[in-house]
């Protein structure tokens, strides 16, 4: 886990939008930035928590087999009490961890 994700606050931050759009000058571009980099660590975390889950499957023909795993437990509670992607983003913004480039003028962008 990115250790940066847990530095971004866990509750409501009154942000001055003012200091936001200072590298776009423009604050719905600073909003678009934002949420392409929100869905990004979104994508992040489920892979991560995905990928670390995987080593608690149990491969058995019966479901009644399965059982609750306490450390399966411990690793759902701490992606939990991570912070929200967006929240992680606008810190990131804050701190100047985003990079951003604008597209050519004239070239259209593939999608």
């Amino acid at each position: 886990m990115n250790p940066h994700y847990l530095q971004a606050a866990k509750t409501t931050v009154t942000r001055d939008v003012n200091r936001m759009d200072t590298e776009t000058g423009n604050i719905y571009e600073t909003i678009a930035i934002l949420g392409k980099r929100a869905n990004q660590i979104a994508v992040e975390v489920k892979e991560e928590i995905n990928h670390r889950m995987e080593e608690f499957t149990v491969s058995g023909e019966n479901i009644e087999e399965i059982y609750e795993n306490r450390e399966q437990i411990e690793l759902s509670k701490q992606f939990e009490r991570m912070p929200k992607p967006s929240t992680i983003a606008v810190e990131e913004l804050m701190h100047g961890r985003i990079v951003f480039r604008r597209p050519e003028p004239g070239v259209k962008e593939a999608q």
